[in-house]
């Protein structure tokens, strides 16, 4: 019976502990309870709170038995009505005891209220649970952008008319993704996406996991804003060998050796290096790479580092192509700042709220939340994530600058690759800091003007990049950085950078990437990396993040770029005839 008491005493927290639901109960040692069991009741619960609370009330179940807090009522009642092994406790448990002696009542204000919400069977009420379908009405009614499920055809194993003729037979093909979006998990739709490539939206929480499809790696669950990436990279069998930097768990990394197998002739010529310096995240890759037959043309560098990667070895001769994915605020990620609402029942008699005393309050503060504060619904952000933005001032800006700082640097040392001719940098992000802002500084660097680096305008873009429509934004106020450019050279920048938002009819995730390549004659002089006036570039001071001082700036305009550049070439050669001469 720990896992009722155990249950209200998280929900409760009175030591205000930081941190999500789940990130709170598999962190306390002390528990006697299964975590995962715990974690699946208060979850579960909360879901159902909207229907159970009124069930409750009207069974005056907290007035009868004085035992029973708010939360405790409310945990006992799912269980009793709607899990499937019922109350996890002995027969002759107080707690147990207290709610069957009332099983009638609350099973029979249980069939009314399903019922008066419109349900005509228990399975249909939680279906529209499970979707999120019960409105409160607390809150005002929205339009609500459900996210799809989406799912890449895996073409290393299979083909998409393979799988629309096995797995996805007897499905019906939606003309638009709203279609998909509005469906009930159990409808069998697809929306075939329009920009990406073999790739399928189904309805949100479609549940494809024991499919045989899914278990042989022949259909991948991705969101589609993360397929930008690799298709925008358009690797081609003249590009060479592909790296990407931050692999981890793998999505990305498959999906271009798939798209390498799948476009070049010389697929197995060409290899993808997919680094990852994490250990554990490491062995996730690696599943991921094996179960999508993707190990043939994926050489995985194990819980290495992408920063120590020499760009000058031999190993790395022939990379042409680099994808950068390097870690962020995740603030674009579709449930980190959702949360899910926990509504506890008051105790009524007579009709009327029961008026809490202080003493009792203190009593039972650590058993129930809503006596504590005396509220009678609080938020739970399940999510095992850090909170994005923090009551603290200023600590999210910090953030902000750490992680551009680690993102520009990722950048730039990719950027030093001799041969490379092609990037995409992304990120799960939707703040400008991490965004455009580290592309502008990105392309106002010494080692981008040395090299050629330039972005990948619209209009060279792969068709279903260039079709897309959500564009870059520009945020001149929080630019700090020195670039000799008028508004519309700036815009044009934006232009050619890529958004994503979460909860429109999209159904992408918050994202955003951007391309980078370079002219032919640079990539010919790539083999001088480390000679001559080269060594100012690689030497290059590193920027210490975005400041108010901009004390990191850059003259040079970048419509000169290509001219610098040039000057810097001939000087390159110059310095090379009077080495040969001097020999």
């Amino acid at each position: 019976m720990s896992l009722y008491y155990e249950a209200a005493a998280v929900l409760a927290n009175s030591e205000n502990a930081g941190g999500s639901l789940k990130s709170r109960i598999y962190k306390n040692r002390d528990l006697k309870a299964s975590p995962a069991q715990l974690f699946a009741l208060i979850s579960e619960a909360s879901k159902w709170s909207l229907v159970l609370k009124d069930v409750v009330e009207r069974c005056g179940l907290l007035a009868e038995e004085k035992k029973l807090t708010p939360t405790l009522a409310l945990l006992l009642t799912h269980d009793l009505l709607v899990a499937k092994s019922g109350i996890a406790a002995h027969a002759n448990h107080v707690l147990k005891l207290a709610v069957l002696r009332h099983k009638a009542r609350l099973s029979a204000e249980f069939t009314k209220a399903r019922i008066g919400r419109g349900y005509a069977t228990l399975d249909a009420l939680r279906e529209a649970v499970d979707q999120g379908e019960l409105e409160d009405s607390d809150q005002p009614p929205k339009e609500l952008y459900r996210h799809p499920r989406w799912v890449r055809v895996n073409t290393l194993r299979t083909s998409m008319e393979e799988q629309i003729n096995t797995t996805f037979a007897g499905y019906d093909k939606a003309s638009n993704i709203r279609e998909v979006q509005r469906a009930p998990a159990s409808a069998k739709r697809y929306f075939e996406d329009p920009h990406i490539p073999n790739l399928l939206a189904l309805p949100p929480k479609a549940d494809l996991t024991k499919s045989e499809a899914y278990a042989k790696g022949a259909i991948i669950f991705q969101d589609k804003a993360s397929c930008f990436p690799a298709y925008l990279l358009d690797v081609g069998p003249d590009d060479g060998d592909a790296i990407d930097g931050c692999a981890a768990p793998g999505n990305k990394t498959t999906h271009l050796a798939a798209m390498l197998a799948q476009r070049n002739m010389h697929a197995k010529r060409q290899k993808v290096f997919a680094y990852e310096r994490d250990k554990a995240r490491t062995i996730t890759l690696e599943k991921m790479v094996k179960r999508a037959s993707a190990d043939s043309v994926v050489l995985i560098k194990r819980s290495a580092d992408f920063l120590a990667a020499d760009p000058d070895s031999e190993e790395f001769a022939h990379v042409g192509a680099i994808l950068l994915d390097p870690s962020c605020s995740g603030s674009g990620i579709v449930g980190r700042d959702d949360a899910v609402k926990m509504h506890l029942p008051i105790q009524v008699f007579g009709g009327a709220p029961v008026a809490t005393s202080q003493k009792n309050k203190k009593r039972k503060r650590d058993n129930d939340a809503s006596q504590a504060n005396g509220s009678t619904t609080f938020s739970l952000r399940l999510d095992d994530t850090v909170p994005e933005e923090t009551p603290v001032e200023g600590q999210l800006s910090e953030r902000l600058t750490a992680l551009s700082t680690f993102q520009l640097r990722m950048l730039m040392h990719a950027m030093r690759f001799p041969k490379a001719s092609k990037m995409t940098y992304s990120t799960c992000s939707i703040h400008f800091e991490e965004n455009e802002g580290v592309v502008f500084r990105a392309l106002a660097s010494k080692i981008a003007r040395a090299r050629g680096w330039r972005i990948l305008p619209r209009d060279r873009q792969v068709q279903g990049m260039k079709d897309w429509n959500r564009r870059g934004v520009l945020e001149t106020e929080k630019m700090d950085v020195d670039m000799d450019l008028d508004h519309l050279q700036k815009e044009e920048i934006c232009n050619a950078c890529i958004r994503c938002e979460k909860g429109t009819d999209e159904g992408t995730m918050g994202f955003f990437v951007a391309a980078f390549v370079r002219d032919a004659e640079f990539v010919s002089e790539g083999v001088l990396s480390n000679a001559g006036a080269v060594e100012n570039v690689e030497e290059e001071e590193e920027w210490n993040g975005f400041s108010d001082g901009g004390e990191t700036s850059v003259a040079t305009p970048m419509r000169q770029q290509a001219s610098t550049a040039s000057k810097s070439l001939k000087k390159k050669r110059k310095q090379r005839r009077t080495m040969i001469e001097n020999e």
